[in-house]
């Protein structure tokens, strides 16, 4: 196809749809690769001519004008992942490889080149005279960092070499999450009528909906996360939970052609000598030096403070659990198959909390309504549903709206299925911008959620809804010129504080009341369940948090230290040197530590959910102490100062600007219920 011949592939012609979303009704896979090819020529023909550009370098002729390329290139990258990460299949898998090594291809034609470092470096230095804006100095701080951090001051065999480590970290990262999703998608076990008879019927409905999705006649256990933790909950035969359990962390560590820990091992090698490249002591000095937390001291300094009181409830909680073991006659040590299912008996008898008489008031539709309910009351917005041709028949969309204007166009994937790969995420398919055009935000919310009839959540499955529609708010609201500080383009340990912020407006009993009905009967959560709920809301906090640290700990030393011959003998080291009691395991392993491995955006950054959470804990105070959730004043500042500010400022000025300080980690620690 030629470069002027645009006609025939929609991926590469003017979207004449709603909000100009993308046209997922007329676009395939065969349209993908060569619109690929075709948008990366167009790209750099584009960049080009900055660098022909003979004028004394400036913001405008240079900065914006590389702001301005690629628009094309962006809009069919945006289309082809949102694809590939919720409805894959056996082509897309094959497309994952070509997008991952031509755009890392790309980007090393732009990051390397010479001429357009120049330009910028010259912009630096006479930024005195441009009369730039705060904002606009900013632009120009991020992006001559960016090009500094890809390598395009170095030189040489150095830069060669750089060039080449980036390819391969590309395409290995795409390996890994295609390896992760293939043993999730290929594994299940078959469960017989006995064993469906000992559990939940919310549970047996959805391992019913699991076999028919896999062309299996019998109810199935599959590795998703919404079938695998209700199984360990509720599964009173203690071998199938041992059988379940051992496949859930044996993903991608089975070896053969999907072997993710040689993956990891070559992942870790990269990134040390891309950051001794750079003049860094290891990957983390290079990773943490442009987050909050600075440096591998301080990450290391919170994860401490905060292990010591978690695993002191951990094991509390761990002899309690043994001992309801013992009481069964099981005499064994407590396991990592065991400690699920001895914590939710022990749930139910002290706060008499049953998941299925709990499940039937958190219906999805209704708790979609309740995040739409505090965003409005909190940030004057209206959702108003929009029929339009997306993806996959389980998406919905709405059009965001403030005083009758479209703002942002909001897209909901709640299911999981097959095709999916695990966990849940926001993205934007548009990131709000003003330069070079005015364009609001397309925004999508992924999750996993178990396909039941009435589509009822668990409360963790609800805590998940409004996590990631926190993120949906910090692009939504966005209110820059740039789209480079749009949204949740900021520091990794400061964008899970919107997120982790508004988790708290599920807990508040005025929400609850209204939108937790049950889905059949629309009777309302009744009072003493819904006290019992909100009393619950740190029980098995010593596990969780546990497991969770141990995961930031492994993720931090692996990137900061040497990488050890044998990383798995390497993780061991690590979580006996931190006595993590023997029945609790990682969250992530590494070969299924897909937030480090896949992709570097939370490589030695997995503590960023910890970092944001000592700040959203600080956060929710600041409504508290306005005693109204809702209080106008304490919102107009939120959006102001965190979510319309993207990352146009430090994160630590923004925060104070909002708290007019810095938080303390004894606020998060009390939150756990772990002081």
């Amino acid at each position: 196809m030629a470069l002027s011949d645009q006609s025939q592939n929609p991926l590469l012609g003017k979207w004449e749809t709603q909000h100009e979303i993308a046209p997922f009704n007329v676009i395939y896979d065969e349209h993908f690769q060569p619109a690929l090819e075709i948008a990366c020529s167009e790209a750099l023909l584009e960049v080009e001519e900055i660098i022909k550009n003979r004028n004394e370098p400036t913001f405008e002729n240079t900065i914006e004008a590389l702001l301005s390329t690629g628009q094309v290139l962006d809009r069919i990258v945006s289309t082809f992942y949102t694809i590939a990460g919720a409805h894959t299949n056996k082509k897309r898998d094959e497309l994952l490889l070509v997008f991952s090594s031509k755009l890392s291809d790309h980007n090393t034609n732009i990051y390397s080149n010479t001429e357009l470092f120049d330009r910028i470096d010259r912009v630096v230095e006479t930024k005195h005279l441009n009369g730039l804006d705060q904002e606009q100095d900013r632009v120009l701080k991020l992006i001559h960092r960016n090009f500094v951090r890809s390598g395009a001051a170095l030189k040489g065999q150095n830069k060669t070499r750089f060039q080449d480590i980036s390819k391969q970290l590309a395409v290995i990262g795409t390996k890994f999450s295609q390896n992760l999703l293939s043993d999730e998608r290929d594994w299940f076990m078959k469960l017989n009528q006995e064993t469906l008879e000992l559990l939940p019927s919310f549970l047996v409905e959805a391992l019913k909906q699991a076999g028919q999705e896999r062309g299996v006649n019998d109810p199935v256990l599959t590795l998703s996360r919404s079938l695998i933790t209700p199984f360990l909950q509720f599964c009173p035969d203690r071998e199938l939970r041992k059988i379940a359990y051992i496949a859930w962390i044996k993903r991608g560590a089975n070896g053969g052609t999907r072997d993710n820990v040689k993956l990891a091992h070559q992942t870790l090698k990269l990134r040390a000598e891309m950051a001794k490249l750079l003049g860094f002591e290891s990957y983390s000095h290079y990773k943490l030096d442009t987050e909050m937390a600075a440096s591998p001291e301080n990450v290391e300094k919170l994860l401490k403070k905060v292990w010591g009181p978690a695993r002191k409830v951990a094991i509390r909680d761990e002899a309690h659990l043994t001992s309801m073991m013992r009481d069964d006659d099981v005499n064994d040590t407590l396991k990592g198959w065991d400690w699920r299912f001895y914590a939710e008996r022990r749930r139910l008898k002290e706060y008499d909390l049953d998941e299925e008489s709990v499940k039937p008031f958190f219906q999805l539709d209704n708790l979609i309504n309740a995040t739409f309910k505090c965003a409005a009351k909190l940030f004057g917005l209206e959702f108003s549903p929009l029929d339009i041709p997306l993806y996959h028949e389980d998406c919905r969309a709405w059009t965001v709206l403030r005083k009758g204007k479209s703002i942002a166009v909001f897209i909901g994937d709640y299911f999981s299925r097959p095709s999916k790969r695990s966990g849940a995420w926001c993205s934007a398919m548009r990131s709000q911008a003003k330069f070079p055009n005015e364009q609001i935000p397309i925004v999508i919310n992924v999750c996993n959620f178990s396909r039941l009839d009435n589509a009822i959540l668990s409360f963790e499955d609800a805590r998940t809804l409004f996590h990631e529609f926190g993120h949906a708010l910090h692009q939504i609201l966005s209110d820059v010129t740039y789209d480079i500080i749009s949204g949740t383009s900021v520091a990794r340990d400061f964008v899970e504080l919107p997120s982790q912020l508004f988790e708290h407006w599920l807990e508040l009993p005025e929400v609850l009341k209204e939108f937790a009905r049950h889905c059949e009967t629309g009777e309302t959560l009744p009072e003493e369940m819904l006290s019992s709920i909100l009393e619950a809301s740190t029980f098995d906090m010593g596990f969780q948090t546990t497991e969770y640290l141990a995961s930031a700990f492994v993720d931090l030393y692996l990137h900061l230290e040497e990488t050890p011959v044998d990383i798995l003998e390497r993780q061991d080291q690590i979580l006996h040197q931190l006595k993590i009691p023997s029945s609790i395991g990682m969250r992530h392993s590494v070969p299924h530590f897909a937030h480090v491995f896949s992709g570097s955006g939370y490589a030695s950054g997995y503590y960023s959910y910890m970092w944001s959470e000592v700040m959203d804990a600080d956060a929710f105070a600041a409504f508290e102490e306005a005693k109204d959730p809702f209080d106008p004043v304490v919102a107009k500042s939120l959006e102001k100062n965190i979510l319309a500010a993207g990352g146009s400022e430090e994160p630590a000025i923004l925060y104070k600007r909002f708290r007019g300080r810095l938080p303390d980690p004894s606020a998060m620690i009390k939150a756990r219920g772990l002081n």
